[in-house]
């Protein structure tokens, strides 16, 4: 890659130079499960079974990594490694298994994904891995709960989901190397062009990229880069070894959504600002969090690590649990629906539905918060929308 590469180029020719033989200018989508070896262990371009690699997949990974890496010096930039699973939790459950093991410990964010907590608490508990919820707006609060000498990994999401906490990730970098520890930063929220955490100092990033990088809702899929090249090797082994890859389609529709990723979050990010707006002004709204706000507690760290503040939204209400869900069932344009980052709007009741698994923990969410993906249609019509579902919950508010 030359100097001159910037993001929205490599999001759209990374990996992808024209196929030498036809002079398509779109890889091929390879089906084809196992290859011809020219003798014993004499492979073609490095294919042998596609659990190991596909030539699709070869070609999403290198883009993932180019993207993650377009800030850093060329020689950092060789050792960059992007690899692609069938969701994002296949991608997580990589990153536990081949760095963790029974009795070391992390530190997780005490609004974690609740998926997150649920591999975290219910399948690597059991296992025999440990773990501490932390503010990761608070560096403080991270540095005391690691434990010395078994902590492995701080894990953090910025912006958090659902509550877009801010983390600071020079500073947590900095926390975790010197309890010897790596920082995961899942960037799922920002993707890669608002958000470079290789930037920061993080040592493993991770995605689904079901959400904004795919940015259809037609494809299940997840992807971690790593800068270390020991680190990536140890991801690669787990990767083949635990078989949690995407399908060749699954990688062409990723890639396809890679090339449009900038110009639609420049979209997301001035819709959320609209509706924003309106929610600043609105009397059921008690509380926004939405990191592109002065008044939020992230907001100059967000700023500072953030190209833009995205398309996520959440907020809380007056009337508690019953107000909010008479909001997200009013709602015309934002479909009611889980996941995030699509094209099209929607909106759903995080504690009935994307971070169930978290009630009853110290990780609960509030009762009265919705949360949005703000789409990229007309910011007016969304405005629209989302002023009458408010409106029409304020009377059985009122009442």
């Amino acid at each position: 890659m030359s100097t001159g590469d910037a993001f929205e180029t490599l999001a759209i020719h990374a990996g992808q130079d024209p196929d030498p033989l036809t002079g398509a200018v779109v890889p091929a989508v390879q089906h084809a499960s196992t290859y011809k070896q020219d003798g014993v262990g004499g492979l073609r371009s490095g294919f042998e079974y596609a659990r190991s690699g596909n030539p699709t997949r070869r070609a999403l990974e290198e883009c993932l990594a180019a993207i993650e890496s377009v800030d850093l010096a060329a020689s950092a930039q060789a050792d960059v490694r992007g690899l692609a699973f069938s969701s994002g939790l296949a991608a997580e459950d990589a990153v536990l298994r081949g760095i963790c093991k029974p009795g070391d410990h992390i530190v997780i964010p005490d609004d974690a994904y609740g998926g997150t907590y649920r591999l975290v608490s219910r399948v690597h508990g059991p296992w025999g891995l440990e773990h501490t919820a932390a503010a990761v707006s608070d560096p403080q609060a991270v540095a005391a709960a690691i434990q010395p000498g078994r902590t492995k990994l701080v894990w953090v999401e910025t912006p958090t989901n659902p509550l877009l906490n801010i983390g600071n990730i020079e500073a947590l970098a900095t926390i975790a190397h010197d309890a010897g520890a790596l920082l995961v930063v899942d960037n799922t929220f920002a993707s890669p062009y608002l958000q470079r955490p290789f930037n920061f100092g993080a040592d493993i990033v991770v995605y689904s990229t079901t959400k904004y990088l795919g940015g259809h809702s037609d494809v299940v899929g997840g992807a971690l880069v790593a800068r270390d090249a020991g680190v990536a090797e140890t991801l690669t082994y787990h990767q083949n070894a635990m078989g949690g890859v995407p399908g060749p389609d699954d990688c062409y529709l990723v890639l396809r959504g890679i090339k449009t990723l900038a110009v639609r979050m420049d979209r997301h990010s001035d819709n959320a600002r609209a509706i924003v707006d309106l929610l600043v002004e609105h009397p059921l709204v008690t509380e926004i969090r939405y990191p592109g706000l002065v008044s939020h507690s992230g907001h100059d760290v967000a700023k500072r690590q953030m190209l833009d503040f995205g398309g996520m939204v959440s907020f809380r209400v007056a009337g508690g649990e019953e107000a909010a869900l008479n909001i997200v069932r009013a709602t015309r344009l934002f479909t009611l629906a889980e996941s995030l980052g699509g094209v099209e709007s929607l909106i759903e009741h995080p504690g009935r539905m994307t971070h169930a698994s978290a009630a009853g923990s110290p990780l609960e969410v509030p009762s009265d918060l919705v949360r949005l993906s703000v789409g990229i249609e007309k910011a007016a019509d969304l405005v629209a929308d989302l002023r009458q579902a408010l409106d029409a919950a304020a009377p059985h508010q009122a009442g």
